[in-house]
């Protein structure tokens, strides 16, 4: 497989203020990358910067092997989908479809049968007649994505393309990318804040902070071995639990202290040398804690201070070794506030961080 998108060294500022710091990164042909991260991170400008809306500081853009760092965006061989649909309202579904193809000067036969795929792609046929504004946003956004889809390029371009819609219609729309990426096959880059989009549609995901790549992996390796504290605390809803300890030994090898409870660390796999003495953060997530387990050798004594009835399951917000911590059970389970329970860790599916470094152990 090649190489679709490759940016080398780019870094990006406005006067003083670095926005993107000597950025490496290479995306498959084929591959769906999301840029995932918070407000103000870098993932737009980076998108923009490949698009050809901004100009780099320093480093280059390779589309397909060409350097394009410098070349017009309609040369770049993207297609492109914002937040905001950027329809023209006097238009029709139809026109705002084929305006792009008309002016750059395309046959009128290759014109229609471009805009029948896509609407036949997007399921947009029975619209083509209207105009933008007899439509609903979802269908708006369904429009703006077949025109980025008619251009019939290598690689197109989301920006947030889903986070003016309410939840219901984001769910569905995210299922119609999916589709489409898998009928494609084309190169798809998307940018988030959501990270349940970023977990259910990306191949790989890259985590951005202050304008640097923090983790650049697949969802499941994300989500399960995050690279540091912050994508830990970044992916998972609720959060993952932090239990701010020291490492000591213990009788069959090492634990946790936490506010003098000890936490043995069986089953959890180190990436290098551990010793005691060590300040680290043992990171939980809340399906990874189980509550009055009968099966659990070792258990450790809480207190329920909230329970939160979610459907198919509660998450219940525990009082733990003096401090808060998060649990997921299942819906049928209910506990009272102020109820003492027994916990128990599944250590294998931990992560345990320096506190000094932040880095995974």
């Amino acid at each position: 497989m090649g190489t679709s998108v490759s940016i080398k060294d780019l870094s990006l500022s406005f006067g003083a203020v670095k926005v993107l710091e000597t950025l490496n990164l290479d995306i498959q042909d084929g591959e769906f990358l999301v840029l995932l991260g918070s407000s103000g991170c870098g993932k737009s400008t980076l998108l923009n910067c490949i698009a050809g809306l901004l100009e780099p500081t320093e480093g280059q853009i390779f589309i397909k092997g060409k350097n394009v760092t410098w070349e017009e965006p309609k040369d770049r061989g993207i297609g492109m989908v914002f937040q905001s649909y950027a329809l023209y309202p006097q238009m029709t579904v139809e026109k705002n479809l084929s305006f792009g193809l008309q002016v750059a000067k395309m046959p009128k036969p290759e014109i229609d049968k471009r805009v029948k795929r896509a609407s036949d792609i997007l399921q947009i046929g029975p619209l083509l007649k209207r105009k933008p504004s007899e439509l609903s946003g979802g269908q708006r956004q369904r429009v703006a994505i077949g025109r980025a889809l008619v251009r019939d390029v290598d690689v197109f371009l989301f920006d947030e393309p889903l986070s003016n819609l309410d939840a219901k219609l984001r769910a569905e729309l995210r299922v119609e990318i999916k589709r489409l990426h898998q009928s494609l096959e084309n190169t798809m880059i998307y940018v988030t804040h959501d990270q349940i989009e970023a977990l259910t549609l990306a191949d790989r995901i890259a985590i951005m902070k202050s304008g640097v790549i923090q983790q650049l992996a697949d969802p499941s390796t994300i989500y399960n071995k995050p690279k540091n504290l912050f994508v830990a605390g970044f992916i998972g809803s609720p959060s993952m639990n932090f239990l701010k300890g020291e490492l000591e030994a213990g009788e069959g090898g090492l634990v946790v202290k936490v506010n003098g409870v000890k936490i043995p660390l069986n089953g959890y796999k180190a990436d290098g040398p551990v010793q005691p003495g060590r300040k680290v953060v043992l990171g939980m997530r809340p399906e990874h804690v189980a509550v009055d387990e009968p099966s659990a050798t070792k258990t450790f004594d809480a207190v329920v201070d909230i329970e939160e009835p979610m459907g198919a399951d509660n998450l219940l917000w525990l009082k733990f070794a003096g401090q808060t911590i998060s649990v997921r059970i299942a819906g049928a389970r209910r506990y009272a506030p102020g109820a003492q329970i027994k916990l128990s860790f599944d250590l294998g599916l931990a992560s345990l961080f320096d506190a000094e470094t932040e880095l995974r152990i």
